[in-house]
C-alpha cells in the first residue's frame, strides 16, 4: 500500500506491522481505494485518519483493545477509532449502550460527547476490523483486504505483550480474537452494544469494571472511563 492521502503508520506499529502493508493484497486494496475514490464514492474517514487507532495507541501503551466491526458510514461520523464521533456528531444508538453500561458499572454519567480519544490515549485501542467505509454503505469495503492487516496487528499484541484486557462484542469480534491466549490475557466476551443485541448481555456485562479489576491485579493503572466534557476536551 501507498501512502496516498498522507497515511502513515505510527512508528512502533509501523516496526511490527508496516511489512504488511506491502503485501500484494494490500496493494490491491490501496488500487481498489483509488479507484472508487475517482468513481466518486465518498470513503470515510478520511485518508489522514484510517489509522488513527494506532496513533493515538502505540504498541507498548496499549493496555486495553475494543474491536469493532467497520467506520460508521455516515457523513462526519468516522474519524478512525471505533465506536468513536467527534465531539458535536450525536451520538451513535450502540455508543450509547456503551455510556449506558458505564454508568450502571462504574457509575460514570454520560458525557456530552462521542469522541473517546482519551481512552485511546490512557492506552485502549479502539481498532475497527475493517478501517474504510463508503458513505451509506455499511460494510462496502469488507472482504477487501483489511481483515488480514488487522488480524496481524491483533496477533501482534497477542504474542508479543502480556496480560491485555480484549473486550469483545458480538459474533464477529469474538471471531476475530480467536488467536488470542486467554491464559496470557483477559478475554471478555459480550453481546455487541447494538439496541438490536444489546439487551442479550451486553447491559450489564461489567467489563468495564472487570478490565480495570485485572490491570490493576496486574500493576498497571487501571482506565479512567470517564470523559472531560466536551468544553475541555483536547483533540
Amino acid at each position: 500500500m501507498s501512502d496516498d492521502d498522507r497515511i502513515k503508520l505510527e512508528p512502533s506499529w509501523k516496526a511490527r506491522i508496516g511489512d504488511y502493508l506491502q503485501r500484494d493484497d494490500m496493494r490491491a486494496l490501496s488500487g481498489f481505494l483509488r479507484q472508487r475514490k475517482q468513481a466518486g464514492a465518498r470513503i470515510f474517514p478520511p485518508g489522514p485518519q484510517i489509522f488513527a487507532a494506532f496513533d493515538a495507541t502505540p504498541f507498548d501503551a496499549v493496555k486495553v483493545v475494543i474491536l469493532g466491526q467497520d467506520p460508521y458510514h455516515g457523513f462526519g461520523q468516522a474519524h478512525g477509532l471505533c465506536f468513536s464521533v467527534l465531539p458535536g456528531v450525536p451520538v451513535p444508538p450502540s455508543l450509547d449502550n456503551i455510556f449506558k453500561e458505564i454508568q450502571s458499572d462504574l457509575g460514570i454519567a454520560r458525557p456530552d460527547h462521542g469522541c473517546l480519544l482519551p481512552w485511546a490515549r490512557q492506552g485502549v485501542l479502539l481498532l475497527n476490523a475493517v478501517l474504510t467505509v463508503e458513505e451509506g454503505r455499511a460494510g462496502a469495503h469488507q472482504g477487501k483486504g483489511w481483515e488480514g492487516f488487522t488480524d496481524h496487528a491483533i496477533e501482534a499484541l497477542a504474542n508479543e505483550r502480556e496480560n491485555l484486557v480484549f473486550l469483545l462484542w458480538g459474533s464477529y469480534a469474538q471471531a476475530k480474537g480467536k488467536v488470542i491466549d486467554a491464559r496470557r490475557h483477559r478475554v471478555l466476551r459480550a453481546p455487541h452494544p447494538s439496541p438490536l443485541s444489546a439487551h442479550r448481555g451486553f447491559l450489564g456485562c461489567k467489563h468495564f469494571s472487570a478490565a480495570n479489576q485485572y490491570l490493576s491485579q496486574h500493576g498497571q493503572t487501571p482506565i479512567d472511563w470517564s470523559l472531560p466534557p466536551r468544553s475541555q476536551l483536547a483533540i
